[in-house]
């Protein structure tokens, strides 16, 4: 008995403090050990000098109280207030303890059953309060009503607007929320290779309605005159083209500030008159244009057009969700504060802005028809065939236009006749009144093929690929608001379909047609790759334009015929693979592409950041002063100053911020275009320096957008460096013309000492390893090889079957480079990734 309370008591004092020694002379005495003094001892031990145990003989009671209060006040606090997992419980030795105590306190010793009921009602209190945050549950069932779930619809779209076929989408696509809109981005699943097969050989899909449509109604002279302030005869057709003033083509111009051309470019814009209508003066102008540019067009509009006066329009949102009868809810007053419609509205301006704005001294009225127009777009050869499978023209029109619709209708069956969409004039239209498509709906998912069967000697198919849609077959009802909000209006619910499939004879025969119910579209072709000499007409295509509500009634047929469907990174693909640029990262003069540009660096950076030290790219050392952002505007100055523009020009863009352009007049881009080509194929003046010269000077500091082709292997990369190829390089290039090419010598890192440290939350990281801090030393000479520009789009091309770029480079040092450059080799220049050192040839291509 007496070891085993030597061990419990060595227990017990195994974390007492070391220089705290405890003896016991009773316990030893009867053990035969020698008499000790029995206490404890503080400090040093026997045989040293040690303090005198003695009582002193006064103590200051305030002094002593003062202090032990800290020590006391702390012991009384951790007693009375456990924190953390210390119960009132513990308080009780392990012996006592019974899991029914925390059920009745009265189990518990009087002393702490005050404590533990404290405790409980705390609890229950805090249960309460958690219980009250939470929303009235329903069960499922009541939440997947159908006017419940447009309620939370609505509620999910106040920040970011959806599209309407948003749900199907988010079944199947990432979704990016981007320009106030929720829009897809690429399929989950793997279909990069299925969809270019489908752009080379069938259809590929793609929901286009985030487009904004700003339409202009009023005199025709009055309207070109204020347009012609917004656009340049330099940069190609206008407003006033003769094609497209007559309604039979869709035009694209690019827009500038009022008055500001070259400068204050805004982006692209695609436009579209409708056909003259007999006695009637005023013109309709829709003018269509991506979501982050529309504040800043509508507000030049409203400059040149004089429209500042705005106008009430009482806007409809939908056909009223119906409820149930005989069934009452307890949520009435909420629900009220709450529309009961679907909002079919547009994500890029706010609550109860005006969308419509004319002005008394010109008679034009603007109007903004975003979301008020479906927009579906149809990229591949076969197009053509999937419309004519899908849509069925009306049976029954109006008196007064049953011979016009007689006409669309032969000339829309005519399309079921060309081989591919490629053979018609680009940007041809087409107006139709169709049936409801999801009368002749297919029971399974089928593709559509081309009728080999019509006879391709027809007069009327071949007029048809050569002069197009005549202008009057281009005239349509979806012109008209009050056609498109009746439409809208009359459109069969998918219960009341439901109801006529369920009473058919012969199931998946054809349901019978409303006469209400037919919906009038344009068809609007697009031309696909018009521009250079390669691949011409490759991604080819229609767009579909409809009333709103109609989305997803032709969205399901037109999936049933076989096509595929992308999001916005198939958008970025095809307009790479059809070497044209896309916006906004391709506009970096733009206000949009700067604050793309912005955002992109941003993301690269933070991605850049989530990597450990050790397996982030050394930018530094590789060489690489720019990997997330490109600095145009101090390349541009470094190039105009290395080709001894004048001082005064060089100050110039020094002070102002956004004084370089990029080249878009056709003239100065078929020059260059020549100049860079073999010297078989030039058909130009020669290049000369006084023809270069005065090239300089026409352009000013400017970027030129090229299309960049590797000789040989390599996958050019974003952000990838241009630079031009010294006289060595060439050399190599002409003993070995499968030659890898140079290497850049690896670069030292100056500031491998500096660490990424923040000197207060609010200050942003002064420096990250690897990457140059700003402001940035020489751009142009940095490396060994001067640079050129920077890639905005670089990777495999499945198109071209080798790695493709398109990039943006300096006019002046494009210049510099041919004119050093001997015939046979002008335009080569060298392509390096951002994390490589390797050097690869590349060939540029300038398409006009």
């Amino acid at each position: 008995m007496t070891g085993a309370k030597d061990r419990m008591r060595e227990k017990k004092m195994k974390n007492q403090p070391r220089n705290v020694t405890y003896t016991s002379s009773g316990r030893g005495t009867g053990r035969g050990q020698g008499s000790q003094a029995c206490g404890w001892v503080r400090g040093h031990q026997p045989g040293g000098h040690s303090y005198s145990q003695d009582l002193p003989k006064y103590i200051t009671a305030s002094y002593f109280a003062k202090a032990r209060a800290a020590e006391v006040n702390a012991m009384l606090k951790a007693v009375s207030k456990p924190a953390g997992s210390c119960h009132v419980f513990n308080a009780l030795p392990k012996h006592m303890r019974r899991r029914a105590m925390s059920h009745n306190t009265k189990r518990l010793p009087s002393r702490l059953r005050e404590g533990a009921q404290r405790l409980a009602e705390r609890s229950h209190r805090a249960a309460e309060k958690e219980k009250k945050q939470l929303p009235r549950s329903r069960s499922r069932r009541a939440r997947r009503r159908h006017g419940n779930l447009l309620l939370e619809f609505n509620r999910r779209q106040r920040k970011n607007k959806w599209l309407e076929t948003h749900i199907w989408h988010a079944k199947r696509f990432h979704m990016q929320k981007t320009w106030s809109y929720c829009l897809p981005l690429k399929p989950t699943a793997k279909s990069f290779r299925a969809s270019y097969r489908a752009m080379n050989t069938h259809a590929l899909l793609q929901d286009l309605s985030y487009f904004c449509c700003l339409e202009l109604q009023g005199s025709e002279e009055q309207m070109l005159r204020a347009l012609a302030r917004l656009t340049s005869k330099q940069t190609g057709p206008t407003f006033a083209a003769a094609s497209c003033l007559s309604g039979a083509r869709q035009g694209s111009v690019h827009l500038y500030k009022a008055d500001q051309f070259p400068q204050g470019c805004l982006g692209p814009a695609d436009f579209l008159w409708r056909p003259r209508v007999p006695d009637a003066s005023d013109r309709q102008l829709w003018i269509w244009i991506h979501p982050d540019l529309k504040q800043d067009v509508l507000s030049e509009l409203q400059l040149v057009c004089q429209c500042s006066e705005s106008v009430s329009v009482s806007e409809e949102s939908g056909p009223a969700v119906e409820r149930p009868a005989g069934r009452k809810r307890k949520r009435d007053e909420d629900d009220a504060e709450q529309p009961s419609k679907r909002l079919l509205g547009d994500g890029t301006r706010p609550a109860g802005a005006p969308v419509r704005w004319q002005s008394p001294d010109t008679a034009i009225t603007i109007s903004d028809l975003t979301m008020e127009i479906v927009r579906y777009r149809l990229i591949g050869p076969l197009a053509h065939v999937v419309l004519t499978d899908t849509l069925q023209p009306a049976s029954e029109e109006p008196c007064d236009a049953v011979s016009l619709h007689q006409q669309q209708t032969d000339v829309f069956q005519l399309l079921r006749g060309v081989c591919s969409t490629a053979e018609l004039p680009a940007g041809c239209v087409l107006g139709l009144t169709v049936d409801d498509p999801r009368l002749t709906l297919p029971q399974k998912r089928g593709k559509s093929v081309p009728d080999l069967q019509q006879s391709a000697e027809d007069d009327r198919l071949r007029d048809l690929t050569l002069t197009g849609v005549a202008a009057h077959c281009s005239q349509s009802a979806l012109w008209d608001t009050s056609a498109r909000e009746r439409v809208t209006h009359n459109r069969l619910s998918e219960q009341e379909l439901n109801r006529m499939r369920s009473e058919l004879l012969v199931p998946g025969s054809r349901l019978s047609a409303d006469r209400q119910a037919a919906v009038p579209l344009l068809l609007v072709h697009q031309g696909g790759r018009v521009r250079g000499e390669e691949r011409l007409h490759w991604g080819s295509g229609w767009d579909l334009l409809l009333p709103k509500g109609w989305g997803m009634a032709f969205w399901v047929p037109l999936v049933y015929r076989g096509v595929r469907v992308g999001g916005l990174h198939m958008s970025v693909k095809h307009s790479q693979f059809m070497g044209q640029p896309h916006f906004p990262q391709d506009y970096p003069d733009c206000p949009a592409g700067v604050r793309f540009q912005s955002e992109q660096e941003a993301e690269l950076l933070e991605k850049f950041k989530r990597r450990p030290p050790s397996k982030r790219t050394n930018y530094i050392k590789h060489g690489c002063l720019a990997p997330f952002r490109c600095p145009w505007q101090q390349l541009t100055e470094e190039w105009e100053e290395l080709v001894n523009l004048s001082t005064e020009t060089a100050s110039c863009c020094r002070t102002r911020a956004s004084d370089f352009t990029v080249l878009r007049s056709l003239k100065a881009l078929r020059r260059l275009s020549a100049w860079t080509r073999p010297p078989s194929r030039r058909n130009s003046s020669p290049l000369t320096h006084a023809t270069a010269a005065a090239l300089q000077q026409e352009c000013g500091p400017s970027l030129l957008w090229v299309r960049l082709r590797l000789l040989g292997k390599g996958q050019p990369a974003l952000h990838a460096m241009v630079c031009a190829p010294t006289t060595s390089d060439l050399q190599l290039l002409l003993q070995d013309p499968h030659s890898s090419g140079p290497q850049e010598p690896r670069h030292k890192d100056h500031l491998k000492h500096l660490r990424q440290h923040k000197t207060s939350p609010e200050e942003p990281a002064r420096a990250v390893r690897g990457v140059f801090p700003a402001p940035l030393p020489s751009v142009l000479s940095h490396c060994s090889r001067l640079t050129l520009g920077w890639v905005t789009q670089g990777d495999f091309s499945l198109a071209a079957g080798c790695g493709e770029a398109l990039a943006f480079i300096s006019v002046s040092g494009l210049l510099h480079t041919i004119l050093e450059q001997p015939q046979e080799q002008r335009g080569l220049v060298l392509l390096r990734n951002p994390s490589s050192l390797q050097y690869r040839f590349a060939r540029i291509s300038i398409d006009v």
